[in-house]
């Protein structure tokens, strides 16, 4: 390799090292989150950073599974959480997700797959992406979870929806399929190759 390209590879190193340096996500808890920022049932993931776009707050929660307060209803219900916030001392909510299920008699679930939270810069454009991954069912047999990764970019949602896999009998598996919307189709490969692994890896629900 030239001395040129030996000094135009290095410099690309110092770009990369230089926006991922940028990105530093603060982990915080209840006591630490701004006044003005609250939500429902348990906490499960509180973060801030500053991107070139400004200070950021995600806050994910879920009510885990509740009786339902419906009338003469026996099923139970189960919700869940992400907001978005922008701002320094006045925040500004710019994105909501929002997912549920409601007066299931059987089995239910409406909840974050675990360690799939994430705050990234894959594009390097120093606009951070948050990462969502959750299931909601609600069965009374051994079938597929709805399986969902959303996942936003400077207020702009990308989705992959599916099932999660499971097994059913010794050699047979039932679901584990998806499709990207049309914004994850047109996003950047980096994306897709993200979203992808992020399935892969958590294509089998164990139930937890």
């Amino acid at each position: 390799m030239s001395f040129t390209k030996n000094i135009l590879a290095f410099a690309l190193c110092l770009v990369y090292s230089f926006s991922q340096a940028q990105l530093v996500v603060k982990k915080l808890d209840r006591n630490s989150l701004p006044k003005s920022i609250s939500y429902t049932g348990k906490l499960k993931n509180a973060v801030s950073w500053n991107d070139n776009t400004g200070t950021h707050y995600v806050v994910t929660s879920e009510t885990g599974i509740v009786d339902s307060k419906e009338a003469g209803s026996d099923g139970r219900n189960a919700e869940l959480f992400a907001c978005h916030y922008l701002g320094k001392d006045s925040l500004r909510l710019t994105w909501r997700v929002y997912d549920f299920i409601r007066d299931c008699p059987v089995d239910l679930t409406a909840s974050f797959v675990k360690n799939t939270f994430a705050v990234t810069d894959l594009d390097r454009n120093g606009q951070a992406e948050v990462w969502l991954m959750y299931r909601t069912v609600c069965h009374g047999d051994v079938s597929p979870s709805e399986m969902k990764i959303i996942m936003y970019e400077n207020g702009k949602k990308y989705a992959v929806r599916g099932t999660s896999r499971i097994k059913v009998s010794e050699k047979d598996y039932e679901g584990g399929a998806y499709n990207f919307d049309p914004a994850f189709k047109a996003a950047p490969d980096v994306f897709k190759r993200y979203a992808k692994a992020l399935w892969q890896k958590n294509i089998i629900d164990t139930g937890d």
